[in-house]
């Protein structure tokens, strides 16, 4: 800007100055001019009277180096004498402006322009008392021969002027600039140097105040997605068409294991895994990319999806959605099929084969009694497991079809140990029920169930002469079910899978006592939905102890 300001103020002051110096020469050859017509009158007016007294004698004498020339013309335009040129040579002046003006008014005035010699004549003429015409003339040199006669001096001062408007225009444009550069833009209109700008300035701050208050909502809005997405267990990953990453939330950064602070990086560079940059780039051709992936010790779905925007490709975002648990669900769900079907494959098979041999007639019938307890006793197996295996899927669904009650905790237990007490004797293990009442907010049938499986189980895998002690003890918040058996034991390496379904430590000691393997499942599904807290310790070959510690108040887990 200071030089375009410099440029035109130099122009400026250099055309000023030229103009100036052309109108000055051309006042001054003006007033030249009005001079030397008011000499030539006053000279003509005394040439006249000397001729009109003296007589033309005097003209004859006269030197031809005069400055001024003097031509005397008859009344009919002939020329009687000039002092420059031959008379009888010059043509006739009667059609002569100031010759016609005498002749007619008295006095006659002309100028006369030569563009080629670059001079201008001034003609002054008066009529003789005798009709004659006196006139003289004076040759004038024009403004612009004026100029180039002066070529040197105006070259010199043209040298000058350019020098002190260079100087000036310099200082002059810095001057003017340099309280513009000072301005303070942060605050628009504390600045009153220039009233000229103030419309600017206003608009200014006015747009200072819009950006400042855009500003602050895409701040907020930015501090709320990045909230948002910190908070995520899902991986978030935002690219533009380049590839270049322009956000990744923390979960992503783990999972990719890549630095929080790669933002700006491109992804093929920061990333390590190659399954996902396939997808990034099928995205960034503008297809969507999806696959299940082993990240971090879980399963992973990542999808790569093109952003668009007026139908050109904006970017792409990655999200990792942890499918761990649904994996595993899915894979419990194809277990448990086939298990249910092993299950149920065996003692099907083996009423199928009992009732063949008898609707054979193979069997004597002595042995009826006793191919009859065996469909009888696989056919209570098979009801059991179906049980079982009912009361686990309405466990799956969260038994919400069941009521919370008051229940006594001590009093279920005194319920089931009476139950199951014959089972016990037939088995040779003693059962003792200590502590004292406890009531709590519960499903009773829950309830019912998990006294049932832990007191069965403690009972089934301990030994002949063995004891099984269930004890409930009251607390301020809660109630504490602790069932110790003295039996076979877990090995520690079994210890965290025997809450599976048909999980079996001793796969044939349960087939002999009739487990169906969803004991313990039943039991752990039940705690969760009660809102419980289970523990389990056992050491192999010396018992098992199972504690669960019931709150007083109700809690629903879904």
């Amino acid at each position: 800007m200071t030089r375009r300001l410099f440029r035109a103020m130099f122009a400026l002051v250099l055309v000023v100055v030229l103009c100036c110096m052309i109108l000055f020469l051309g006042a001054v050859s003006a007033y030249f001019t009005k001079v030397q017509i008011r000499q030539l009158e006053g000279e003509l007016a005394i040439a006249a009277q000397v001729v009109a007294q003296e007589g033309t004698g005097l003209l004859e004498g006269l030197d031809q180096n005069l400055d001024c020339r003097i031509t005397w013309i008859s009344p009919e335009g002939e020329v009687l004498y000039d002092n420059r040129s031959q008379a009888g040579e010059m043509e006739n002046h009667l059609q002569r402006q100031e010759v016609q003006q005498a002749l007619t008014e008295g006095t006659g005035r002309s100028t006369r322009y030569s563009g080629t010699l670059m001079e201008r004549s001034l003609y002054v003429a008066r009529r003789l008392p005798d009709g004659t015409v006196l006139r003289l003339s004076v040759t004038q040199n024009s403004v612009l021969r004026l100029m180039l006669q002066m070529s040197e001096s105006l070259i010199l001062i043209v040298a000058g002027v350019l020098a002190l408007a260079y100087v000036l225009s310099r200082r002059l444009s810095m001057q003017a600039v340099k309280p513009l550069n000072a301005l303070d833009l942060d605050n628009p209109l504390a600045n009153t140097r220039y009233p000229e700008i103030q419309p600017l300035l206003r608009r200014l701050d006015s747009q200072q105040r819009q950006l400042r208050a855009q500003s602050t909502q895409l701040n907020q809005r930015q501090k709320e997605f990045n909230t948002v997405t910190r908070s995520l267990n899902e991986g978030l990953v935002l690219l533009n068409t380049t590839g270049t990453i322009l956000s990744i939330n923390p979960a992503a950064a783990s999972l990719l294991e890549v630095t929080p602070n790669c933002l700006g990086a491109d992804f093929s560079i920061a990333n390590r895994n190659p399954e996902i940059q396939a997808l990034v780039d099928h995205a960034l051709s503008g297809q969507k990319g999806e696959k299940t992936l082993s990240l971090a010790g879980g399963q992973y779905q990542a999808v790569a999806n093109p952003v668009r925007s007026d139908g050109e490709l904006f970017g792409v975002v990655v999200l990792l959605f942890d499918v761990t648990q649904k994996h595993q669900a899915e894979q419990l769900r194809r277990e448990f099929t086939a298990n249910v079907s092993h299950e149920l494959k065996t003692p099907l098979h083996a009423i199928s084969g009992y009732a063949e041999l008898m609707k054979a007639g193979m069997v004597p019938r002595e042995d009826m009694i006793r191919f009859s307890e065996k469909i009888y006793s696989e056919t209570q197996r098979l009801v059991r497991l179906v049980e079982d295996i009912l009361r686990l899927s309405r466990l799956d669904e969260g038994a919400a079809d069941m009521q919370w009650e008051t229940v006594d905790l001590y009093a279920a237990a005194r319920e089931k140990v009476t139950e199951l007490t014959a089972a016990a004797e037939l088995s040779q293990v003693k059962l003792t029920l200590e502590g004292s009442a406890g009531e709590i907010r519960a499903i009773p049938q829950l309830i019912s169930a998990i006294v049932f499986n832990l007191v069965d189980n403690a009972i089934k895998y301990n030994r002949s002469g063995g004891s099984v002690t269930i004890r409930v003890t009251p607390e301020e918040e809660a109630v504490t079910l602790e069932v110790r058996d003295t039996g076979i034991g877990i090995p520690e390496a079994h210890q965290e899978r025997v809450f599976e379904r048909f999980y079996r430590v001793d796969k044939s000691h349960s087939k002999a006592v009739g487990g169906t393997g969803l004991g313990l499942s039943i039991v752990k599904h039940a705690v969760r939905i009660l809102g419980a807290q289970l523990r389990l310790e056992s050491r192999e070959g010396e018992g098992t102890a199972i504690t669960i510690r019931f709150p007083r108040e109700e809690t629903h887990t879904a």
